[in-house]
């Protein structure tokens, strides 16, 4: 370890293992360290005995729930938009050689006390309690608007400048009711509070324009992908793409310390007696504590069901919007779910994560 690098990378969460893949593509020297013995940081995804371990000591999980090895929880959930940056990074890193990708079954919305599925077709949405059918036309001329709509073509625009009128403006131009807009925006938009409503709407209308695009891309029943064996694997895979190109790898290593030069910039790293200089130091924030300020909380509950979420059409992956003016709240929360198929647990047992901040 007593050597020097061009960068060392401390923490091998999603963003710290992208860096240290691309730096190392690039020709750079890099080590990449981590105080635990597993790969993930804060958004890793744990077998049983590590979920157990991590939550309740030492406490052995129940018999009943199966091997450890089954399991697949992640710590941060999340679905992938089909078309998002995310997935473009993957595919223009080549590291998609390394994972393996299953649509999930359907994104659902939290509407007047019941759940309803986002319609993923045009079948679906003529059947759609979620609007009245005067309502469905007065939306389907907003719907084909941003589907026309082209940044770099005047014609599209229809005299609008998204730039500088707000979603308020824009949405009230075409008559949509207050619920309709609270669909638009939280359920395709993915907004998760309504500041989005003072803002300018062309962050709205791409928004909606990717959830689309995610939506034909498989033609499945939702926008979104998610990797088998859960999200644990983004990082693993571009940490092996970093290792094809000469990124070193050390795991479980204690009390990474940042050392600092006379000038404060920060010159290497300490673990074990040992210390490895360096140009530059990447990290998480859990390794400079004193050199960060906690701006917000998530709060997460994990629950291990014998059955699929009720009203989902006994779906393996959903996802469920709860916006935050149907629950009284400041913003959304979100019910994630996946189970077996993605890998994830064992056969007929459902891994759901109910998350809000």
């Amino acid at each position: 370890m007593d050597e020097e690098y061009d960068v060392i990378v401390l923490g091998t969460g999603l963003k710290e293992c992208i860096l240290s893949g691309l730096l190392s593509v690039d020709g750079l020297k890099v080590l990449h360290m981590d105080r635990n013995d597993y790969y993930g940081g804060d958004s890793t995804s744990l077998n049983l005995n590590q979920l157990w371990k991590r939550f309740r000591g030492e406490e052995k999980p129940p018999a009943h729930l199966g091997a450890s090895k089954d399991y697949n929880v992640d710590m941060v959930p999340k679905f992938m938009m089909a078309n998002g940056t995310l997935v473009r990074t993957l595919i223009h890193t080549d590291v998609t050689k390394y994972l393996s990708f299953k649509a999930v079954d359907g994104s659902y919305v939290f509407s007047k006390g019941k759940i309803h599925k986002v319609p993923a077709t045009d079948m679906e949405a003529l059947k759609s309690p979620l609007m009245g059918l005067f309502e469905k036309r007065r939306a389907r001329n907003f719907f084909v608007y941003v589907q026309n709509y082209n940044e770099a073509d005047p014609v599209t625009h229809q005299g609008l400048d998204l730039t500088r009128i707000t979603t308020r403006e824009l949405i009230s131009k075409q008559g949509l009711s207050d619920d309709t807009v609270d669909f638009i925006g939280h359920a395709l938009a993915l907004h998760r509070d309504d500041r989005y409503l003072n803002e300018p709407a062309l962050d709205t209308v791409k928004r909606m324009k990717l959830y689309a695009e995610s939506l034909a891309r498989f033609q499945g029943g939702s926008p979104y992908i998610y990797p088998l064996y859960g999200l644990g694997e983004l990082p693993q895979a571009f940490a092996r793409l970093s290792a094809v190109y000469g990124g070193t790898y050390m795991l479980n290593k204690p009390e990474c310390k940042v050392e600092f030069d006379m000038e404060g910039k920060a010159c290497g790293v300490t673990s074990e007696g040992e210390t490895a200089k360096c140009k530059k130091v990447v990290c998480d924030p859990s390794y400079l504590p004193n050199k960060v300020r906690k701006i917000g909380k998530v709060a997460r509950a994990i629950a291990i069901m014998s059955h699929p979420i009720p009203n989902t059409n006994d779906s393996h992956s959903v996802q469920i919007i709860l916006p935050q003016e149907q629950l009284g709240r400041k913003s959304d929360m979100y019910v994630f779910c996946c189970s077996y198929t993605q890998c994830c647990a064992k056969r007929e047992v459902h891994c759901v994560c109910v998350c809000g901040s």
